[in-house]
């Protein structure tokens, strides 16, 4: 059996992001009155946070940059082709599956924020189908932040990493 190796992986700005976002939608899905200030500005601090992301994804460090882990049709056919076969290669920092999932959910926290605001502007004041659209997007963002943390356990055993401690200490341990 090898020996366990640890690479830092993740730097203090992508953790505090991450842990931050959760943070934010866990307020805003089931601890904040919809409408109501505190949900609005703690959407616009989501928003804000994906955008200083989308920042350090071109001038971050090494693992935090869009270059690093970008989901490329090559990646993605490589990293199922891995996990088919018995080789799994652990990528350094996101694997191109968590790759998309991240891109997902923050796209989806900026559709809701963008949501969230036109409900407030007297066009789309009391407008049901964007007030729809918004809880259709805020269900899509539950069910996907669900699948992604499903996902890391599961890559975590696969790959043999301990991946949510990582996402506290920015190293990612083998074993």
């Amino acid at each position: 059996m090898n020996a366990p190796t640890a690479q830092r992986v993740w730097d203090p700005f992508v953790r505090f992001f991450h842990w931050s976002l959760v943070a934010c939608v866990v307020l805003n899905q089931g601890l904040l009155e919809e409408g109501d200030p505190p949900h609005r500005w703690i959407g616009y601090a989501a928003a804000a946070l994906v955008g200083l992301r989308v920042l350090w994804g071109f001038v971050g460090t090494r693992h935090a940059r869009f270059t690093d882990f970008w989901p490329t049709p090559a990646r993605v056919r490589a990293h199922l082709a891995g996990l088919r076969g018995t080789h799994r290669p652990a990528a350094p920092g996101h694997n191109p599956l968590g790759a998309i999932a991240m891109l997902l959910l923050m796209a989806l926290v900026l559709a809701l924020a963008l949501t969230g605001w036109l409900q407030g502007t007297g066009r789309f004041w009391g407008n049901e189908a964007l007030e729809e659209l918004h809880e259709g997007l805020a269900a899509a963002l539950l069910w996907l932040a669900g699948l992604h943390a499903a996902a890391a356990l599961v890559m975590g055993r696969l790959e043999r990493t301990r991946l949510i401690k990582a996402m506290f200490t920015g190293v990612k341990e083998h074993y």
